[in-house]
């Protein structure tokens, strides 16, 4: 895939939320998705908890059959810090390096994360969509701003997520009497075919399956990443002489 640079990464938290800012102005929430939808995608970053090593995946699916199509994965170290709400800022370079592998450019994409429903609504499903210019939806397990009624245990169920009586996302169980996920648009998908299409995605599992697939790809990729550098770094004992 090919796409244009938005914004250096060279930027200080301050700066990093001034872009967010200027960037949140520029997201469109009316559908632009085609009218039959053919591949979808789901992305996923895996690392240690504070840890400075990023390994991201990309898996394009058949959107009817959702079988994979096409990987790609990307490993680097990162220097931008954790701040809550810039997650993008550290996780998107790489996820970039995945993209640019990919030859199929995707009628849609889903990733492990939030989209609008976010502080400054530009989440990294909207900043990710706004980079490549496709349609995006975030697809959270976690909360990180608003607030909502508890949804219905049987799968499909969902309620809006509030934030000062702003409709910012839906709460939707995807798989019954399990956690439900926090699904926002990111950019070019509106409410309802954000929901629909994470709901046309669950397959049995919490997860939608692009980014269940992402998921394990990228803990796979982080796995055989820490394999091969212990086994590097492991000095050969001698062995013991009788």
């Amino acid at each position: 895939m090919k796409f244009k640079d938005l914004h250096p990464w060279d930027l200080t938290p301050g700066q990093a939320i001034a872009v967010q800012k200027q960037l949140a102005g520029r997201v469109l929430l009316a559908s632009a998705l085609p009218e039959s939808l053919n591949t979808v995608a789901g992305v996923d970053v895996s690392y240690k908890k504070w840890g400075s090593l990023l390994h991201a995946a990309v898996v394009v699916l058949d959107y009817q059959s959702m079988t994979v199509l096409e990987t790609a994965t990307a490993s680097g170290e990162c220097s931008f810090p954790y701040v809550p709400g810039l997650l993008s800022f550290r996780e998107l370079p790489i996820l970039l390096q995945a993209f640019a592998k990919l030859e199929t450019v995707p009628d849609v994409i889903l990733a492990d994360a939030q989209g609008v429903a976010h502080p400054r609504r530009l989440g990294l499903a909207c900043h990710l969509g706004l980079w490549l210019d496709l349609p995006t939806i975030g697809c959270a397990k976690s909360r990180l701003c608003g607030e909502h009624v508890e949804p219905g245990s049987a799968k499909g169920c969902w309620m809006p997520l509030l934030d000062d009586g702003e409709e910012i996302g839906r709460v939707v169980r995807t798989r019954a009497r399990v956690k439900p996920l926090y699904v926002s648009p990111g950019h070019k998908v509106g409410f309802d075919a954000a929901l629909d299409i994470v709901l046309h995605c669950s397959r049995g599992y919490r997860l939608p399956e692009p980014t269940r697939q992402a998921h394990l790809l990228s803990n796979q990729v982080r796995s055989e990443r820490e394999a091969r550098s212990a086994s590097e770094t492991v000095t050969p004992v001698d062995p013991l002489y009788p």
